[in-house]
């Protein structure tokens, strides 16, 4: 144990930026892939094409070459200035949106098609018809896929460590500076994620035994 509590602060800042990582690159893949799903599905045909080409253009790019870009391309741009940690942030967002959407799209083919006729026959324009009626069970159908792209984003927080952000994927580098063993670092880096893995898993269980009731 004394690899972790003779090292507090650096297993704490390692840690909390792996959470930030997580918790910022789920919002926004949550919200965008939202978005994009809807568009996927939408009677629009432009829309329907955006939504095709964002998802087949980011998902076959490799999650490095995303980061790639917004650590050499985006100060390029003349945007506003941001650390590495929020474009990490930024960058797992964008990519992981586009399982979020595939989900999403999947989870919106199981509800009926009778349901959007008929609140279309009632006068709710498109917009109204995806949120209140079938996006809410979508979300439901979609729990456990859904979990295990979260999952998956948790996991590629540690691609981060290649561009200087110091997460659980780094510290094994770090560590070994400070003369502990490699492999002990690794095996208790592991064990972190197993844990939040778990946790995760733990949620999912819940949200499909509320919603399960629910419905």
């Amino acid at each position: 144990m004394g690899v972790i509590f003779d090292h507090l602060p650096i297993w704490g800042e390692a840690i909390r930026n792996t959470l930030i990582l997580f918790f910022g690159g789920a919002v926004i893949a949550l919200v965008l892939g939202t978005i994009v799903g809807a568009a996927r599905v939408s009677p629009v045909p432009i829309a329907r094409a955006v939504g095709t080409l964002y998802v087949n253009t980011i998902r076959n790019t490799p999650l490095t070459l995303v980061f790639f870009f917004f650590a050499f391309g985006y100060p390029q741009l003349g945007l506003p200035k941001l650390d590495f940690t929020l474009l990490g942030v930024v960058a797992l967002g964008i990519y992981t949106a586009t399982y979020v959407a595939e989900v999403l799209r999947s989870g919106i083919g199981t509800v009926p098609v009778g349901q959007a006729e008929a609140a279309r026959a009632i006068g709710l324009p498109f917009g109204q018809v995806m949120t209140l009626v079938v996006l809410p069970q979508a979300f439901r159908s979609v729990v456990p896929p859904m979990m295990s792209v979260f999952i998956a984003l948790l996991k590629n927080t540690t691609v981060a460590a290649g561009f200087s952000v110091a997460e659980l994927g780094r510290i094994r580098a770090v560590m070994s500076e400070q003369g502990e063993n490699a492999l002990e670092v690794l095996l208790w880096v592991a064990a972190i994620f197993v844990a939040l893995v778990l946790l995760l898993s733990w949620v999912q269980r819940s949200l499909e035994n509320r919603w399960r009731v629910a419905r």
